[in-house]
Parts: C-alpha cells; sequence; structure tokens
C-alpha cells in the first residue's frame, strides 16, 4: 500500500474483525474501508508489530485479542492458515455473540468446514465458508490493497445450516470489494483448486527447490530471466500457509500430480523419440489453451 487509508465514518455498518490482517484479510479490510460498508475495523494476529503496521497504514482502528474479537465483532473474517481454523474457532466460541457471522479465506474447504463444525458444533450455521481466488506473493499488512478483489471470483461454499441472512451478508461484503460470488459444494472446490491452485504452486515450488539446490545455482539464478521469474514467482509464498493447503487437500492434489505426470511422459516421449511434429502438436495445444484462457479471462 502506497497510501494511509482514512478510516470510514461512523454508521449503522457493521463492525468487522479480521483475524490474519496481511495480503488477504488487510485487503478484505481495504476494500470494505474504503466502500464504507463497515464502521469499526479491528485486527487480531500473533504478531504485534505486523498489528502495529496495519494501524499505522490505516487497515484497522485497533488490535484486539480473539476473544474481544467474538464479543464485540458483528462479522469475523479468518484470514489465517487452515489447519489453524479449529483451534481458532473453539477459542472464539465461548464469547461469540449469537448474531455474530464468521466467514473464512481458506483455499480448501472440506477440512475447514469439517473443523467448523467440530468447533463450533450447533452454532456452525455461523460460520459462512469462503474461498477468494486472489493473492500475491507477497505478505504481510504493506502488502494488502484495496482493489485486490476488483473483477475477481469468490466461491462460497455455503453450509445448509447457514441462515439465508447470513449468506446474504457476506455475498454483499465481497460484492462491496468488487468480486464477482459464485457458490458450490465443498468437494467440488477442493478438486477443482488442486488441479488449478494448489498444483501449480506445488510445481512452481518444486522447480524452485530443484535450481537452488543444483551444484551451480549462483550461476543458474544469475542467468535467470523473466520466464524464470512467471514461472516460480508464486514458490515464494507462504510456506505455513501452504503447507497446510498441501496436506488438507493432499488426495485431490495427488490424483493431479499423477495427471500431470502421465503429460509430462507424454510430452518426454516426444522429445526422446525426436518426433517434432509429435512435440509441435502437444505445445500447440497447451499455447492455444493458454491463449484461450487468457482472452476470456483478463488475466493475460
Amino acid at each position: 500500500m502506497q497510501e494511509r487509508l482514512e478510516p470510514g465514518k461512523e454508521s449503522a455498518s457493521p463492525v468487522l474483525a479480521v483475524v490474519g490482517v496481511g495480503l488477504i484479510g488487510g485487503s478484505f479490510a481495504a476494500a470494505l474501508r474504503r466502500k464504507g460498508r463497515v464502521s469499526k475495523i479491528l485486527g487480531v494476529g500473533r504478531n504485534r508489530r505486523s498489528l502495529q503496521e496495519a494501524v499505522d497504514l490505516g487497515l484497522i482502528d485497533a488490535a484486539i485479542s480473539l476473544e474481544e474479537a467474538a464479543r464485540e465483532a458483528d462479522v469475523i473474517m479468518l484470514a489465517v492458515p487452515v489447519g489453524t481454523t479449529h483451534s481458532v474457532l473453539a477459542a472464539m466460541l465461548p464469547h461469540l455473540g449469537e448474531d455474530t457471522i464468521i466467514t473464512d479465506a481458506g483455499s480448501t474447504k472440506v477440512s475447514v468446514v469439517e473443523a467448523a463444525r467440530a468447533a463450533l458444533g450447533e452454532r456452525v450455521g455461523q460460520f459462512v465458508p469462503g474461498h477468494p481466488i486472489a493473492g500475491a506473493e507477497k505478505t504481510g499488512p504493506s502488502a494488502a490493497t484495496a482493489d485486490l478483489y476488483e473483477g475477481r471470483t469468490v466461491i462460497l461454499t455455503p453450509l445448509e445450516e447457514n441462515s439465508a441472512a447470513a449468506r446474504l451478508t457476506i455475498t454483499r461484503l465481497w460484492e462491496a470489494c468488487g468480486a464477482r460470488v459464485v457458490t458450490m459444494e465443498p468437494d467440488t472446490h477442493d478438486v477443482v483448486l488442486a488441479s488449478v491452485s494448489h498444483v501449480p504452486h506445488f510445481l512452481s515450488s518444486v522447480f524452485m527447490w530443484q535450481v537452488a539446490t543444483a551444484e551451480n545455482s549462483d550461476l543458474r539464478l544469475a542467468l535467470a530471466g523473466s520466464g524464470f521469474r512467471d514461472f516460480t514467482r508464486i514458490a515464494a509464498g507462504s510456506p505455513e500457509m501452504w503447507r497446510d493447503i498441501f496436506l488438507a487437500n493432499r488426495n485431490a492434489i495427488l490424483s493431479e500430480i499423477t495427471e500431470v505426470r502421465h503429460a509430462l511422459d507424454r510430452a518426454e516421449q516426444a522429445l526422446l523419440e525426436g518426433n517434432g511434429e509429435k512435440l509441435h502438436d502437444f505445445l500447440e495445444r497447451a499455447a492455444l489453451a493458454r491463449r484461450f484462457w487468457g482472452s476470456r479471462s483478463g488475466l493475460k
């Protein structure tokens, strides 16, 4: 963020608490602040220095405890590693307001829903699971930006226990951030995201590890250019967050890795054979698919 965001005017808008005021949670706060959709923003986190930075940047009005957030907030956003979902919700439950709505930004949904049910029990209806399809390799409050979600997709995987009002509240907040909201089942979400989000990060990290551990890694990295930069950018993401994602969605990711290995074998065979036509056809199909996706998605 280049500019300090000015706090919005007090209104009848809800009080928002963000647990994890980094890129994802901080950008959610910044967007809603800019649109005047919340009256007050409270921040929760493990790092006091980061929380103070979030205050200084105007992302939050005050840093508080998890228990205070549960008591004071109307809406709570969990922007935490998915592996901590259960412990965070369990800590909030004894203090949670009856009308407080909780949502999350976790990249897996089956494990998150299971954790929410275990932690919240009969009050699980207050939790509306979500996942914004947006992000960057940068982390921390300074990475947050009010326009991160403009034109992006947010997936909600609502529970049968969620009230219509709770679903609508979370949908409207995301729409105020500029996002397009879609809904799907948690297991469908995890299978699809394993293919287009989790496995790309896994492969990028594996390739970066291979280059970084080579005997002549310094020379390789000194000569690396834009292609290397683009392919490895996401490998710079939070190891804690991605470790939890890989473990939480392990079965779907392993299935996708098998499919990737088959595709790699096919391309490798064409190379071994010196078969230019077969290799060209493989590369052309990939290139056309990528160009089509780029023109359709606007994310060239």
